[in-house]
């Protein structure tokens, strides 16, 4: 199978799965709300009854954003007017590029996430890899039966993004941007030198993501158990298709990249206020719905390719999931007679 093929058939799989789309983008919502609600809180109380407030109500006043991003601490240091529109993206870009630390609330709340994501993620592999309806009962127990593995897996990919940004990171960013620019007079130059570090930075970055996620389609559709063995097992399947495998991601990252854009030519330009401020945020909120259809499709398209270089089509190695019994069920049938010989 090519990439080219796989990739449709991801966008194909994902789209015959709308509840999954619908459940992963409402369980975000939902991780994120207290998130929301204890912000609301603090700009309340900042506004409390003053002009401000009332300002406020006609227009984005950026003085006194300012003046509340003096005084803020911990959760509200997040609110920043970059975070409106499109700048959210490329925020979002710049602080994973540049390490800049997570706050204490909202690393606890991506952690959480991280959590739910390792037992969603085996019911999600298993649909995309049968290819068809897995209902409640087959999906949560493939959840379930893949989840120890999966947590495994992803301490590893911990330590190993950690390792990443705590040493490549500031040797690639820092020590070989400050050698490479230290006789540099022209400010265009040590522009291009960033540039290019970050793209280093960056391939480098996809390769431990392509890796971690081939490592966790090999767990879920070879039913495998070791996640050191899951990952070394990806890492030779990216090395021998290395051709298909990146121009499987580029693709993807390119559709991304499409929407991404769309949605910054639909905010562009336009003034959080009144009736304009809920069309932003319903753009908002359609752009991150498709951002998790793009992901998800992304998971379904690598499944497909993996299932088309190394297994015959349909392969799913696990066996069928069966729910048991409930215990009253089993306790009827533990208490009936023995038949007789």
């Amino acid at each position: 199978m090519g990439p080219g093929l796989a990739f449709r058939q991801g966008l194909r799989r994902a789209a015959r799965a709308p509840s999954i789309v619908a459940g992963t983008f409402v369980l975000t919502l939902l991780v994120a709300l207290p998130l929301t609600i204890a912000l609301r809180g603090m700009i309340a109380a900042h506004f409390g009854a003053s002009r401000a407030a009332e300002a406020a109500l006609s227009g984005a006043d950026y003085s006194w954003w300012q003046e509340f991003l003096a005084q803020a601490t911990g959760l509200g240091t997040t609110f920043v007017p970059s975070i409106v529109g499109f700048g959210a993206v490329l925020l979002n870009l710049s602080n994973l590029l540049d390490n800049v630390p997570l706050a204490t609330t909202v690393a606890g709340a991506v952690a959480a996430w991280l959590v739910i994501w390792s037992f969603l993620s085996g019911g999600i592999i298993d649909r995309f890899a049968r290819d068809r309806p897995t209902r409640s009962a087959g999906f949560f127990g493939a959840c379930g039966a893949h989840f120890p593995a999966l947590v495994r897996l992803g301490l590893l990919a911990l330590l190993v993004y950690g390792a990443v940004f705590r040493w490549l990171q500031p040797s690639i960013l820092t020590t070989l941007y400050g050698r490479l620019t230290l006789n540099e007079t022209v400010e265009q130059g040590a522009f291009l030198v960033r540039v290019l570090l970050y793209v280093i930075f960056g391939i480098v970055l996809l390769a431990v993501n392509m890796i971690f996620d081939y490592a966790r389609i090999r767990i879920v559709v070879e039913d495998r158990r070791s996640a050191i063995g899951s990952t070394l097992a990806a890492v030779r399947f990216v090395r021998r298709n290395a051709g298909a495998v990146w121009r499987l991601y580029v693709l993807n990252a390119g559709l991304f990249v499409v929407v991404a854009l769309v949605y910054a030519v639909t905010v562009r330009g336009s003034s959080p206020a009144g009736l304009a401020a809920w069309l932003i945020l319903a753009a908002g909120e359609v752009y991150i719905l498709a951002r998790h259809y793009l992901k998800l499709a992304f998971y379904a398209s690598e499944t497909a390719l993996f299932q088309g270089r190394l297994a015959h089509a349909g392969y799913t190695a696990a066996p069928p999931v069966v729910w048991p019994d409930s215990p009253a069920v089993e306790s009827i049938a533990n208490a009936a007679p023995e038949p007789r010989r």
